[in-house]
């Protein structure tokens, strides 16, 4: 199996495709919508979803939606409005080297700066916020995730100095 998309809010269709499609170089693959009459005392509502291809059949997709049962004050960000920094819930995207340039000088080119360029060892990773307040994350294997199934759960268990879990 592998990841077929996965799907966000957005509040601003015209910024996100700008950031999805121009600044990181995904294509626009697919669109639908739908309108929902007025029922039951419920306003006339409607839903856009929106598909951008990042590789290998798999999608980055958001929702934008009016008077479908959201909150008037939701928000689109994964991680801030949980109470948690940007960094915590994101979406990493396989790259290369050469992708992390491209988008690197068109973000330049708009004024935008990563909120973090990284060497972790086993990849590169290249981050930005997108107009949502998610954190998307360019990362180039160099070699990749080293797999030892028993390393990673004794690591995973290892009680941590003044941690409580």
């Amino acid at each position: 199996m592998a990841l077929h998309h996965v799907a966000f809010a957005t509040k601003d269709l015209e910024a996100t495709h700008r950031f999805y499609e121009d600044l990181m170089g995904f294509s626009l693959v697919h669109a639908e919508g739908e309108a929902r009459p007025p029922t039951d005392g419920r306003p006339a509502g409607w839903i856009k979803h929106v598909f951008y291809d990042i590789g290998d059949d798999e999608c980055i997709a958001f929702f934008r939606i009016e008077n479908m049962g959201e909150q008037a004050d939701f928000s689109t960000d994964l991680s801030t409005s949980v109470g948690l920094p940007v960094w915590v819930n994101h979406v990493a995207v396989r790259a290369t080297f050469e992708k992390q340039d491209a988008v690197r000088e068109r973000m330049t080119d708009a004024g935008i700066k990563p909120l973090m360029d990284i060497d972790h060892g086993w990849c590169r990773s290249l981050y930005y916020v997108d107009p949502n307040g998610i954190m998307i994350e360019l990362c180039v294997d160099t070699p990749g995730i080293p797999a030892d199934a028993d390393e990673a759960l004794a690591v995973m268990r290892a009680p941590m100095s003044g941690a409580t879990a």
